[in-house]
């Protein structure tokens, strides 16, 4: 079993909110929107990193978003870039497809 502890993941430098989730509440960061971008190119997990203006199918919500729109949470000693839907229905950014994905539907 992992052991997640805060020493994990440094917090980012920003303030935090709880946030209704799926089973419970979470920390979600504010972020300012002249920090979104940085905090993206830190936080995407691949290549390319995609513009604020880019939108992305959340597989889990079944909806398209703005990448602008994204949510970062605190949990487990950890930062997790989700999707604004999240609290919804758990989309993390393993969860975002290209925008054809929303034709298939």
């Amino acid at each position: 079993m992992v052991d997640f502890t805060e020493a994990d993941d440094p917090r980012l430098p920003f303030p935090t909110r709880s946030l209704k989730v799926h089973g419970g509440t979470v920390e979600e960061y504010v972020i300012p929107d002249e920090k979104k971008a940085e905090v993206l190119n830190k936080l995407y997990l691949f290549t390319p990193v995609p513009s604020l203006d880019e939108k992305k199918f959340d597989l889990h919500e079944g909806k398209l978003f703005q990448v602008r729109d994204f949510r970062v949470t605190r949990e487990h000693g950890m930062n997790f870039l989700v999707s604004p839907y999240y609290p919804n229905s758990g989309g993390s950014v393993i969860d975002w497809m290209p925008p054809e994905f929303a034709d298939d539907e």
